[in-house]
């Protein structure tokens, strides 16, 4: 499943992005997608791939990390094979590099990322 995220830049801190995760491939892939819960995860230079968000396959269930209750939202339109982070209210310590992935996350689904990065 090859997973590509877009929707990434530079914006001032308290702004707005909103990444999209789409799936590419077979239709094995998107059935893959479909059937399973999907996150959002990042990682700061020198840091470790943390969870940002997840959401099951129906879309009827997610869960944030601490860090951005409140300010980020997932989603999905599986129809679409597409998942979206929203985020607001952006901070200087979300700046990352942000991946979409399965949830628990597979070694072989990364994708290259989409940088974001806020600045004060």
């Amino acid at each position: 499943v090859q997973l590509v995220e877009s929707g990434g830049g530079l914006v001032q801190a308290g702004g707005s992005l909103r990444l999209s995760c789409t799936v590419s491939g077979s239709s094995f892939s998107f059935n893959t997608f479909s059937i399973n819960s999907m996150a959002w995860y990042r990682q700061a230079a020198g840091g470790q791939r943390d969870l940002v968000a997840a959401i099951t396959s129906g879309g009827s269930s997610m869960n944030y990390a601490d860090s951005v209750k409140g300010r980020f939202t997932i989603s999905r339109d599986n129809a679409k094979k597409t998942m979206f982070l929203q985020m607001n209210n952006l901070k200087p310590e979300d700046t990352a590099v942000y991946y979409c992935n399965f949830f628990p996350r597979r070694p072989d689904a990364w994708g290259e990322g989409t940088q974001v990065t806020v600045s004060l």
